[in-house]
């Protein structure tokens, strides 16, 4: 905990410093000492790198806890708000709402996001499940198909509306760009009640993780851990997906290396996972600022760049079919 907590302050330290426009370290320490000095550099950090830091922060929490509460519920070693189709229910949800709608402010989004998250969620658990029990296998296959009809249906919307396709064409590829103060600032309360919603729940999971049956057995209510888990995952997926757009596997890498380094505890992943996942995004965000400086990368992209081969050593592993 105290090396990823290290790691995290390093990364933070990174994207502050770091961009196409380099800024000495003094200098972003004045900066916080002496806001009224003004000048250009001043600028950079406090309105452009720090929110945009503080962005990447809020988004790995989300996206974080997210995975490791769905891979804990549906005891599913690839579950993940991307694999799930929880981001593309989100996705598809905001662009109705921009396309449609006209929705403009980040409330506004959040609310399209979680909608579209929790119809999502609720759609693949039903299609997954037999006989009311999830299966994981199931579960898999059917967020892999409805995401991949979302996907289409989203691309689809913001190619028949060229004025919004601009506004989010960024967005889709998850991004930190322009994301102030304005935007994060407003989704942050819900995102930090459905944190510590996840982090209450994480002595359940740790009994639903041995069975239903056995749970029961230990006085866990089953039945509202489930609710209270996909009030936890739609809101801090929707509200991820919101600020920064669909940033996929960060909720499937993130957990995995947690159990690898702590064990099986969901109170300890939790916690792991909250300092991990944001390291993993700022860290993806720096990259992308630097290898097409003084043009980016959109961080989804860097993401999904480092995702993929983990999802191959995931599934190449002999004890990746069981948590």
């Amino acid at each position: 905990m105290a090396l990823a907590a290290g790691a995290l302050l390093c990364v933070c330290l990174a994207s502050i410093v770091l961009g196409s426009k380099p800024i000495p370290l003094a200098e972003v320490v004045d900066a916080f000492t002496d806001p009224g000095a003004g000048g250009e550099n001043v600028r950079i950090v406090l309105d452009l790198r720090l929110p945009r830091t503080v962005t990447g922060i809020v988004v790995g929490v989300a996206l974080g806890l997210a995975g490791a509460v769905i891979q804990a519920l549906t005891r599913n070693p690839l579950g993940d708000p991307g694999l799930l189709g929880v981001d593309a229910g989100a996705a598809v949800f905001v662009t109705v709402g921009v396309v449609v709608f006209g929705t403009v402010t980040p409330l506004q989004d959040l609310a399209f996001a979680v909608a579209g998250a929790l119809v999502v969620t609720a759609a693949v658990a039903g299609i997954g499940s037999v006989r009311g029990v999830a299966d994981p296998i199931r579960l898999t296959l059917a967020g892999i198909a409805v995401a991949a009809v979302l996907t289409g249906i989203t691309t689809a919307l913001m190619l028949l509306n060229p004025d919004s396709f601009h506004r989010l064409q960024g967005w889709k590829a998850g991004t930190f760009v322009e994301r102030g103060w304005d935007v994060v600032l407003p989704v942050v309360p819900f995102l930090a009640a459905s944190a510590l919603l996840a982090l209450a729940l994480a002595r359940a999971l740790n009994s639903v993780g041995l069975g239903e049956d056995a749970a029961t057995a230990l006085g866990v209510n089953v039945a509202r851990t489930r609710l209270l888990s996909v009030v936890a995952i739609t809101v801090l997926a929707g509200g991820a997906t919101a600020i920064a757009g669909p940033i996929a596997f960060v909720g499937l890498m993130v957990p995995h290396v947690a159990r690898w380094l702590i064990g099986p505890d969901q109170r300890r992943i939790l916690l792991l996972s909250m300092l991990l996942a944001p390291t993993l995004v700022l860290a993806s965000d720096v990259v992308g600022r630097l290898v097409l400086a003084p043009g980016e990368l959109p961080v989804g992209i860097v993401t999904a760049f480092v995702g993929a081969p983990v999802l191959i050593a995931l599934a190449r592993r002999a004890r990746a079919s069981a948590l």
